[in-house]
């Protein structure tokens, strides 16, 4: 394949762990550039990107840093960007991240 979409990485047939709503920290630069953290629910991960549960929308294309187990000193980051981000009937957003 040569040429690809949006839509062809979100329909990927990739492994994908469960994250069982583990709580991940993500930064991010807001609108007025401003660096915002916030710690949130991570719904799975794959090779690709994340899945994560947030109370607050993303902008597309926002890029993020994302801290899997911050209090940790081996904590591991990730920098990826927003691709998706739903609203869901609760009020809370579905966000996915594509890893960069």
């Amino acid at each position: 394949m040569t040429d690809s979409s949006n839509d062809e990485v979100e329909r990927r047939g990739s492994f994908r762990l469960d994250m069982e709503k583990e709580l991940v920290d993500i930064t991010w630069l807001d609108e007025n550039n401003v660096e915002r953290v916030k710690k949130i629910a991570c719904l799975d991960f794959s090779r690709g990107g994340l899945k994560l549960d947030c109370d607050e929308a993303l902008p597309i294309a926002t890029p993020v840093t994302i801290i899997f187990k911050s209090a940790n000193a081996n904590s591991q980051k990730l920098s990826g960007r927003v691709l998706r981000c739903t609203k869901q009937n609760s009020g809370w957003f579905n966000i996915a991240l594509i890893l960069e």
